[in-house]
């Protein structure tokens, strides 16, 4: 993950990692959640967990986050039911999760036929010939602050990667309540 371009925040730099973790591991891939983690609080407290994700070099940068790849997604759990069950304890500032979904411009919303369940909306999107395959990584702090990275199957390269805080608010207000009280 080395290759992750300095970015503007920790964040940001947190969610250009994940994408790029995601995007060795190739698409067509399950969802991931991450805890995000005070990196120099990590050293700190869990030298062992420091030097076994490769941070206990101390040249390294010792500010930002450290993302902490967490337990598989169930399999055939909706993704909002699933961040539903999820406590994070003190020590983790922040969650992020990658997901693939495929979607439609906006000019294709007018073609939309209504009354379609969930199911044939979806398949109906599957068949559309102008969807994209998009590649989501959203990660969010507990004090509010958020930040996404879109890739685009067809334009797979890091140089294409689009990022801003506001690009998948529902996903981000989705991870944002798995840290309310």
């Amino acid at each position: 993950m080395s290759n992750t371009p300095m970015a503007a925040t920790p964040l940001t730099r947190a969610v250009l990692e994940i994408d790029e973790y995601a995007s060795g591991l190739g698409w067509d891939q399950p969802a991931r959640l991450f805890a995000l983690v005070d990196t120099a609080r990590l050293r700190a407290q869990e030298p062992g967990l420091a030097a076994q994700l490769g941070l206990a070099d101390e040249q390294q940068e010792t500010s930002g986050l450290t993302p902490i790849e967490q337990d598989e997604i169930p399999a055939g759990k909706a993704l909002d039911e699933f961040l539903g069950t999820i406590a994070w304890p003190d020590a983790v500032i922040g969650c992020a999760l990658t997901v693939e979904r495929l979607m439609l411009p906006p000019s294709a919303e007018a073609s939309v036929p209504e009354g379609l369940s969930e199911k044939k909306l979806a398949r109906w999107v599957a068949e559309h010939p102008d969807r994209q395959e998009v590649r989501m990584t959203v990660g969010v702090l507990r004090d509010g602050t958020r930040d996404s990275a879109l890739r685009l199957r067809e334009k797979d390269a890091a140089t294409e990667v689009l990022t801003g805080s506001d690009l998948v608010p529902g996903l981000a207000e989705a991870l944002s309540a798995t840290f309310a009280d």
